[in-house]
């Protein structure tokens, strides 16, 4: 198992990407913490328990930092230690800028960096203690090339690809690494709402002609949050079948 024993937090864990990073991660042998406000994660959080892997479910909102810090808090304090950090937690709320509300800027901005931020600072002292990290943020490849409708949510995407570029630099001689994924075009809850006709023209623009699954994003989470990544920090991870070629 390529996560025997670890202690793994995966915000946003309850649907779509992050509960196939949950899952995966449980069969590969990691506990899995769930924090999610969507009551979807006790679901996810019973599943795994079924499948004979550990997990708990946490209603916590990434962008409360003092649940977040108690959390993260308790949860070294059970398990002494805290050895990966999944930031995957994010919402769209999609306009053009010239549309795009103040409220709907801010609330992108507080879930997709704020959110990130304020994890990772809750985690990153637990993890200099006991010498080991591994901390994948969620981007997206909108926050490489930018996306029609976006302003929001690719700013908060490049953010994070910035910012784990700059925990490498602060924390790597602790033995923690920092990357982030940039998930293509997913077929997830986010996109449920894109008529069929739409979803069809935008796999017929990726290169190998069709969407990811969770599960194809869930693969890249485990690479870099396990020793096989222990010399990998600072990059992105772009995930899109060539998209951003």
């Amino acid at each position: 198992m390529r996560l025997k024993d670890k202690i793994a937090v995966v915000t946003g864990g309850s649907r779509g990407i992050g509960q196939s990073v949950a899952e995966l991660f449980s069969k590969e042998g990691a506990v899995v913490i769930i924090v999610d406000l969507l009551p979807q994660g006790q679901e996810v959080v019973d599943a795994i328990h079924n499948a004979g892997g550990k997990a708990e479910f946490h209603a916590v909102s990434v962008t409360d930092k003092e649940a977040i810090t108690t959390l993260f808090h308790n949860l070294n304090t059970k398990y002494g230690k805290l050895d990966i950090l999944i930031n995957n937690a994010g919402i769209t709320r999609d306009r053009t800028l010239e549309k795009m509300s103040e409220d709907e800027w801010d609330a992108v901005v507080e879930v997709n960096l704020k959110g990130v931020f304020l994890c990772t600072q809750a985690a990153v002292p637990y993890m200099k203690a006991n010498g080991y990290g591994r901390i994948v943020s969620a981007a997206s490849n909108v926050g490489l090339r930018g996306n029609f409708g976006q302003t929001n949510y690719a700013a908060t995407k490049a953010g994070v690809i910035a910012m784990s570029k700059t925990w490498t630099v602060e924390f790597g001689k602790y033995g923690i690494t920092a990357n982030a994924i940039a998930p293509g075009f997913t077929m997830t809850d986010m996109v449920d709402k894109i008529p069929k006709e739409r979803i069809e023209a935008i796999k017929a623009s990726i290169p190998l002609k069709t969407a990811a699954q969770p599960i194809d994003i869930a693969y890249g989470y485990l690479y870099l949050a396990s020793d096989e990544a222990r010399f990998v920090s600072g990059i992105c991870l772009t995930i899109d079948g060539g998209t951003s070629r």
